[in-house]
C-alpha cells in the first residue's frame, strides 16, 4: 500500500498517536467512548438473560428469571471495560470486586469468580437475585452512559450457582481464633452479614433467631419464585461451615433479655429487622380477609400455605385479592396471590412511575395480568358476615413532592368508586417491632421506635451493642442491611480486641 518503508512507518506512528490520544485524559470519558463504538470495540447491549415465559410461570413457585449459561456469562462480561477506578465497586454496600470477578468470568473461571466475591459477601446466589443493582452497582458502571450497563447480578448469580453445582465451593479464609464471642440477634440479611465477617476475624459468633428456619425475610418475606429456598439454605450452610451457631426459636426479649446475652458475649449485633405490621387506619380493617402483608406471605412462603391443605396452615386462596401498596412486598404479594389462583389489584395512591418496586417486578406482574389501579386510594373496607366483600376507593391526584421527593397524593373530591374483593393484603410498609427493646431501658430508641446508632460505626447507646439493618433504617435493600451488618462486624472486632 506503501511505496516505500519510511511512509509505512509514519502511517504507523499516526495510528499509534491516534490510538493513544483517545486515552489522553484531553478527552472525557463520553469521547473515548464514541471512539469505541465507532471502532466496533464497544458492545452497548448487554446478553439478555432467560426468563419463563409468564403463561408458564403463573402456574407454580418455580422460578422466573433462569440467568445465563457460561456462554452467556462470557459474552457479557466480554462487555466489561475494566476502568481502572470502578465506580461499579463505590455503588456496592459491601465493596465486592466486581471488575475482579467479571474478569475472572470472561476468562471462565467462574469457580475463582464466586471465591472472589465471598471475599466480601457470602450471600453471592440471593443478591444477585434480590438486589436493587440498577440503582446501586450498574448504575455507576460507564457502560450505561451509551447503552446497557453491565448485568453485575446476573453475572454474580451466575458465578455463585455455577459454583454451588460443581460440588467445590470454597468456604473463607478464617483468622486464627481469638477466644472472643460475639452474638448476631436475627438471622436476616444484616445478621448473616455480621455473622460471616465477625467469623473471617477468628471469632466463635452466635446467631440467634426467633423463628424455625433461619433467613429472616429472605426466608418468610420474598417468595421462591424471586429467591428459591435452597440458594438462602445453601448460603447459610456456608455460613455454619465456618463455625458460626444458629440457634433457631429463640425470642430475644423473651427467651432471654439483652442484658442476659451481654453477660454471656463480649459484644452483640442487633439485626432484628422491621416487622411490626402497619395498617391504614380506615374503617373495616379488623375483617376476616384482611392481612398484613407480613402475614400473608409468612403464611404463603415459611408456612407453606399456598400448598394447604397437604401443609397445615391455612390461606385464603383464589377469588378476589387486593393489595394495597407499591413496592417490592407489594408486588411479591400480588404475585404470589395470582400463583393461588386469584384475580389480582393492584391499588396506589401515585401513578406508576412513582411506584419503589423493582422496575422488573412490576414488568413482570402486568405480564402476568396483574390489574394496576394507579393514583387510588382505600377509604373503607366493606364487609358481609364479618368478611371481607369490598373495598371504597377514592381517586387521587399528584400535588408538589413531598419529603421523599415524590409528587404528593391529594385526594380528588367526590371522586369514589367499589372494587369487590375476598381478600385484602395492606403492603404499606412496617414498623420496628418492641419485643426486644421493652426490655433493654439503656438503648436509645428515636421517635418511631427504632434504635438510634452511629451511621458511621453503628454503635448504640450501650458500649458493646451494634445495631445495623432495618430496625435502625426503617425498611431498605437487602444489600443496604448487609452493607451495615459488615460496617458493624469490622467495629466490634475493633471494640473486643481494644478491652
Amino acid at each position: 500500500m506503501y511505496p516505500s518503508k519510511a511512509l509505512r512507518l509514519k502511517a504507523w506512528g499516526l495510528r499509534v498517536a491516534a490510538k493513544a490520544s483517545w486515552r489522553s485524559p484531553r478527552f472525557s470519558l463520553i469521547d473515548r467512548l464514541k471512539g469505541e463504538t465507532l471502532a466496533g470495540k464497544l458492545k452497548p447491549d448487554r446478553v439478555p438473560a432467560r426468563r419463563r415465559a409468564s403463561v408458564e410461570r403463573i402456574k407454580d413457585f418455580e422460578e422466573v428469571a433462569l440467568g445465563y449459561d457460561l456462554d452467556e456469562a462470557v459474552a457479557e462480561a466480554e462487555r466489561c471495560l475494566f476502568c481502572k477506578k470502578p465506580g461499579c465497586v463505590k455503588g456496592c454496600p459491601v465493596g465486592v470486586d466486581i471488575p475482579g470477578f467479571v474478569e475472572q468470568i470472561k476468562a471462565r473461571e467462574h469457580i475463582a469468580a464466586a471465591a472472589r466475591i465471598k471475599e466480601e459477601n457470602l450471600l453471592p446466589g440471593v443478591c444477585g437475585r434480590v438486589c436493587p443493582q440498577e440503582s446501586q452497582c450498574e448504575a455507576m458502571c460507564v457502560l450505561g452512559k451509551k447503552g446497557d450497563p453491565i448485568a453485575i447480578g446476573a453475572l454474580e448469580r451466575f458465578a455463585a450457582d455455577t459454583e454451588a453445582a460443581s460440588g467445590h465451593a470454597k468456604t473463607p479464609a478464617l483468622m486464627s481464633s481469638t477466644g472472643l464471642r460475639a452474638a448476631v440477634i436475627g438471622s436476616g440479611p444484616a445478621g448473616l452479614t455480621a455473622a460471616s465477617e465477625l467469623a473471617k476475624r477468628g471469632h466463635a459468633v452466635t446467631v440467634f433467631e426467633a423463628l424455625h428456619v433461619a433467613g429472616g425475610v429472605l426466608t418468610y418475606g420474598i417468595p421462591e419464585f424471586r429467591l428459591p429456598q435452597r440458594v438462602v439454605d445453601r448460603e447459610i450452610n456456608m455460613l455454619e461451615s465456618m463455625g458460626v451457631e444458629i440457634e433457631l426459636n429463640f425470642v430475644a426479649g423473651r427467651t432471654a433479655t439483652l442484658e442476659d446475652i451481654r453477660g454471656e458475649y463480649n459484644s452483640v449485633f442487633i439485626g432484628t429487622g422491621a416487622g411490626l405490621p402497619s395498617f391504614m387506619g380506615i374503617p373495616g380493617e379488623n375483617l376476616n380477609g384482611v392481612y398484613s402483608a407480613n402475614e400473608f406471605l409468612t403464611r404463603a412462603n415459611l408456612m407453606r400455605a399456598r400448598s394447604f391443605p397437604e401443609c397445615d396452615t391455612p390461606i385464603k386462596r383464589g377469588g378476589k385479592v387486593c393489595v394495597v401498596g407499591g413496592g417490592n412486598v407489594a408486588m411479591d404479594s400480588a404475585r404470589t396471590a395470582l400463583r393461588m389462583g386469584a384475580e389480582v389489584n393492584i391499588i396506589y395512591r401515585r401513578s406508576r412511575v412513582e411506584m419503589p418496586a423493582r422496575k422488573e417486578e412490576v414488568d413482570h406482574g402486568a405480564q402476568e395480568g396483574i390489574v394496576f389501579h394507579m393514583l387510588t386510594n382505600p377509604v373503607e373496607v366493606l364487609g358481609e358476615t364479618g368478611c371481607c366483600v369490598a373495598i371504597t376507593c377514592q381517586r387521587m391526584e399528584l400535588g408538589e413532592p413531598d419529603e421523599s421527593g415524590r409528587r404528593r397524593p391529594v385526594p380528588v373530591e367526590g371522586d369514589f368508586f367499589t372494587l369487590a374483593t375476598d381478600t385484602l393484603v395492606m403492603a404499606i410498609g412496617t414498623r420496628a417491632n418492641p419485643l426486644l427493646t421493652l426490655t433493654a431501658s439503656e438503648l436509645e430508641l428515636n421517635r418511631r421506635g427504632y434504635i438510634v446508632a452511629s451511621s458511621e460505626t453503628f454503635a448504640t447507646s450501650i458500649p458493646d451493642v451494634y445495631a445495623g439493618g432495618d430496625i435502625v433504617t426503617g425498611s431498605a435493600t437487602v444489600i443496604e442491611a448487609m452493607g451495615a451488618g459488615k460496617t458493624a462486624a469490622c467495629q466490634m472486632d475493633r471494640f473486643m480486641r481494644s478491652v
